[in-house]
C-alpha cells in the first residue's frame, strides 16, 4: 500500500499500530539521497572465524520483516527505490546470485509526501504498480483531532494488542482466493480496466482526452482480490459489482498516468476513475461481445 499526504497526519504512526496490532516482524526503513540498495536488501560481509579461516556470510538488511515501513520512499534515489521491486512482486531477493526467500506474510507499505517534491525521485511506474492500493490521506477532522489531543499530551497511553498472528493471516488469505465471482461480476472488472486505456473501443471520452497510459492487469488482479475482502468483510462469500466499485479508486487511482493535457488543467486520477465508474454499465450493451 502506497500512503500519500502531507507531513504530520499520521502516516508513519499508522502503519507502526498497524503492525504492534499483528503479531509479526516489523521494520522500518527511513529513505534518503544516500541510502544504498544493501541497506535495504542486505549484503554479503566477510567473517573470520576462530581458526583465522574466512568466509562470506550474508546479512540480512531490514526487508526481512513481515511488514516494511518504507517511509518518504521518494526521498531515496531509482537505484535504491528498484531494490524493492523484486521483494514487492516475487517476494524474495538476490544478492550475489544467491535468492532468499522472505517469510510470509510479507507487506510494503510507503509513504511518501506529495507537495515537497525538492530532493525527491518520483517512484517508476514499475514500482508504483505494485502497490495493491494507494491511499491519499488527508486532514484530520475536529472529532479525530480531539482524540489526537485526548491520546498524545496526556499522562494515559493507549496500549496496543496484538489480535493476528502471522499464521492466522495467512490462513485468511488463502481464504479469500476461495470467494466466488460470477461471469458477469468478473466481466464488469475486466471492462472497468479496458475503459482506462486510451484509443481502445471501452475508453470514455475524458480516458481518451486526459490519460497517456492506463491500468496494467496488475489492477484487475488487485480489484479482484480486494474486492473478495471485502465481500468476506461483508459477510458474503461471493463477489458483487458493489465490491468492484467500492475497491476500485484505490486500485487504479496510481494506474492511471495523465498525459500532457490532464497535467496542465489539472485533471486528477480520481475524476477520470470516477467518470469510467458512471459510465461502464455492469451488464454489457446489447451487441457487445460478452
Amino acid at each position: 500500500m502506497l500512503l500519500e499526504g502531507v507531513p504530520g497526519i499520521g502516516k508513519t504512526t499508522l502503519v507502526r499500530v498497524l503492525s504492534e496490532a499483528v503479531d509479526v516482524n516489523f521494520s522500518r526503513i527511513q529513505f534518503s539521497p544516500d541510502l544504498m540498495p544493501a541497506d535495504i536488501v542486505g549484503t554479503n560481509v566477510l567473517v573470520v572465524g576462530d581458526d583465522g579461516s574466512k568466509h562470506f556470510r550474508f546479512q540480512k538488511g531490514p526487508v526481512f520483516a513481515n511488514v516494511l515501513l518504507a517511509d518518504e520512499i521518494n526521498r531515496a534515489t531509482p537505484k535504491t527505490q528498484a531494490a524493492l521491486l523484486e521483494a514487492m512482486q516475487e517476494h524474495r531477493v538476490t544478492v550475489g546470485g544467491e535468492t532468499y526467500v522472505l517469510e510470509q506474510p510479507f507487506f510494503v507499505l510507503g509513504t511518501q509526501n506529495p507537495i515537497e517534491m525538492e530532493g525527491t525521485y518520483p517512484l517508476p511506474e514499475a514500482q508504483v504498480d505494485r502497490f495493491l492500493f494507494k491511499l491519499n490521506v488527508g486532514y484530520l477532522n475536529e472529532d479525530e483531532l480531539m482524540q489526537v489531543v485526548d491520546r498524545t499530551t496526556t499522562q494515559d497511553k493507549p496500549e496496543i494488542n496484538a489480535v493476528l498472528r502471522a499464521d492466522r493471516i495467512r490462513i485468511m488469505r488463502e481464504a479469500v482466493r476461495q470467494v466466488q465471482v460470477a461471469e458477469h461480476v468478473k466481466r464488469y472488472g475486466v471492462r472497468i480496466i479496458s475503459a482506462t486505456h486510451p484509443g481502445s473501443d471501452a475508453a470514455t471520452e475524458m480516458v481518451n482526452q486526459y490519460l497517456k497510459l492506463g491500468s496494467s492487469p496488475r489492477g484487475i488482479q488487485a480489484i479482484m482480490l480486494a474486492g473478495k475482502v471485502r465481500a468476506l468483510v461483508e459477510g458474503r462469500f461471493h463477489l458483487s459489482c458493489d465490491d468492484i466499485r467500492a475497491v476500485a479508486m484505490p486500485a487504479l487511482r496510481h494506474r492511471c498516468l495523465l498525459n500532457f493535457e490532464g497535467e496542465a488543467e489539472g485533471i486528477s486520477t480520481d475524476a477520470v476513475v470516477n467518470n469510467i465508474l458512471e459510465q461502464v454499465q455492469e451488464t454489457a450493451p446489447q451487441g457487445a461481445a460478452n
